[in-house]
C-alpha cells in the first residue's frame, strides 16, 4: 500500500506530463464533504498538478497545508433558506472570476454539480469540465427544507436544483460517479462514453486492516456515524431492544440523537445491551470497526458511497446497508455484505439475527477484503482517475 502522504511529497517525480491540471471547486465545506474532498485531492495530486477553490473550510483541515487553496469566503451555506440562496448565487459569480485567472485544464465541479453559472463559464473559457455529485444532493435539501417549509414548497425548490443539476450534467464535458449503481440511481447511464462510473475513494488499506482475526470477534453489531436522523439512528435505537440477550449494539459516534439515545435506551444500557462511545478518534476507528461482526447502515438515500462502508469491508467486518445510490456495487449481498430489504426496527432486527447464524461469515470478512485490496486502494483509485483524465484530455470546448 502506497501512502498518499508519501506521494504528496514526492509528487513532482510522480506526476505524469500528459495528463492535463486540474482545478476542483466545491460548495461550502462541512466535515463530511471535507473528508471526501481531501480524499480526491489526495488522488490527484499523485498524478498531476491540483488546486482547490472552495468556501468555508474548516480551520484545521489539513488541505490548508497540503493543496493549493483559494477560499471566496468564510462563511457557510446559510441556516435559511433565503441566506443559501443569496450565498449560492453570490459563490457562483465568485467562482466565475477565479475559474477565470486559472490556468487550469481540466475544471471538475465536486458535489457542486448544481453550480450552472460557473460550469457553464469554464465551457466558454475553453476549459474541459467535468462534474461529480458526491450524493443525491436535491432530496438532501428536500429533507432539510422539509424540517422548514411547507413539503409542498420544499419540493418545488429542491426540483429546482435537480434541473440545475441536470443542466449541468448535459453541459459539462463528462460526469463522474462513485459507481455505475449510483450513475443509475442519477438516471445517467454508465455506458455512455461521457460518464465515467468509477470515481470511487480510496481506503488506506494499511492503516484500516484486520487486527482482530473474524472467528475471534465478541458477539457485536452497531453503527459507526453521526448520530443523527439522516443515518436511521431512531430505528436502530428500537433494533437495539428486539435484539437477544447475547448481541450487543454499539452506537459509535456522536451527533444530535446523543442525548436522545442515552434517555431512550438507559436501561438496556445499565443492563449492557447497549453501549454508546461517543467520539472516536480517527485513528481509533480501525480498531472500532475490528471490534463488531455486523456494521449496520439503514441510511436513506441522500449518500454516494459512505465511507464507512469501505472502511469496514477493509476491516473484514461484514456490512448490512441499505441498497442505495453506489452501495450494491460494493455491498454484494452475500458476498461481501448484506443489502437492507426494510428500514422497519423488527425486519431489521430479524435480519440481523439472521445474519449472525449464517456459518460463512468468517468467508464473507474475507471477501470484503478482497474487493477493498482490489478495487479501492489508493493505488487502484489513482488508476482510475489517470483514465478519467487521460480520456477527457483531447476535449476541447
Amino acid at each position: 500500500m502506497t501512502d498518499p502522504l508519501r506521494h504528496q511529497e514526492c509528487e513532482t517525480e510522480t506526476q505524469e506530463a500528459d495528463l492535463p491540471n486540474v482545478c476542483v471547486v466545491t460548495h461550502p465545506l462541512a466535515a463530511a464533504g471535507e473528508n471526501a474532498t481531501r480524499s480526491l485531492l489526495d488522488i490527484l495530486s499523485a498524478i498531476t498538478s491540483v488546486a482547490l477553490v472552495t468556501a468555508d473550510l474548516p480551520a484545521d483541515s489539513e488541505i490548508r497545508d497540503r493543496h493549493e487553496l483559494v477560499e471566496l469566503t468564510r462563511k457557510g451555506a446559510g441556516d435559511s433558506v433565503v441566506t443559501a440562496a443569496a450565498r449560492f448565487l453570490l459563490n457562483q459569480l465568485r467562482m466565475c472570476r477565479v475559474i477565470a485567472g486559472r490556468d487550469e485544464d481540466v475544471v471538475l465541479f465536486f458535489g457542486a454539480t448544481s453550480y450552472l453559472l460557473p460550469i457553464i463559464a469554464a465551457r466558454l473559457l475553453g476549459k474541459t469540465v467535468l462534474v461529480e455529485p458526491r450524493g443525491d444532493v436535491p432530496l438532501t435539501l428536500r429533507l432539510n427544507w422539509e424540517q422548514q417549509l411547507p413539503d409542498r414548497v420544499a419540493a418545488v425548490l429542491a426540483g429546482a436544483v435537480r434541473a440545475l443539476e441536470r443542466a449541468g450534467f448535459a453541459v459539462a464535458h463528462g460526469v463522474v460517479t462513485y459507481t455505475p449503481e449510483m450513475a443509475r440511481q442519477l438516471d445517467l447511464h454508465p455506458e455512455s462514453p461521457s460518464v465515467y462510473p468509477t470515481g470511487a475513494r480510496y481506503v488506506r488499506t494499511d492503516e484500516f486492516r484486520v487486527h482482530q482475526p473474524y472467528a475471534d470477534r465478541d458477539r457485536v453489531v452497531g453503527f459507526l456515524g453521526r448520530l443523527d436522523e439522516e443515518k436511521g439512528v431512531r430505528e436502530l435505537a428500537v433494533v437495539a431492544t428486539q435484539l437477544p440477550d447475547d448481541i450487543t449494539f454499539r452506537f459509535v459516534g456522536d451527533g444530535d440523537l446523543r442525548e436522545w439515545l442515552e434517555q431512550d435506551l438507559a436501561a438496556e444500557i445499565e443492563a449492557g445491551q447497549v453501549e454508546l462511545t461517543g467520539w472516536v478518534d480517527h485513528d481509533k476507528v480501525p480498531q472500532a470497526l475490528n471490534d463488531l461482526e455486523l456494521l449496520i447502515l439503514p441510511s436513506q438515500p441522500t449518500e454516494g458511497l459512505p465511507t464507512t462502508i469501505l472502511e469496514a469491508l477493509a476491516c473484514g467486518t461484514p456490512v448490512y446497508a441499505s441498497p442505495v445510490s453506489g452501495v450494491p456495487d460494493v455491498v454484494r449481498d452475500g458476498e461481501t455484505g448484506f443489502t437492507i430489504d426494510s428500514r422497519e426496527p423488527t425486519a431489521l432486527a430479524a435480519g440481523i439475527e439472521r445474519i449472525l447464524d449464517r456459518d460463512d461469515l468468517a468467508a464473507i470478512s474475507e471477501n470484503g477484503r478482497t474487493l477493498i485490496e482490489r478495487e479501492y486502494s489508493f493505488d487502484a483509485a489513482c488508476e482510475r482517475y489517470r483514465g478519467i483524465l487521460r480520456s477527457v484530455a483531447g476535449y476541447s470546448s
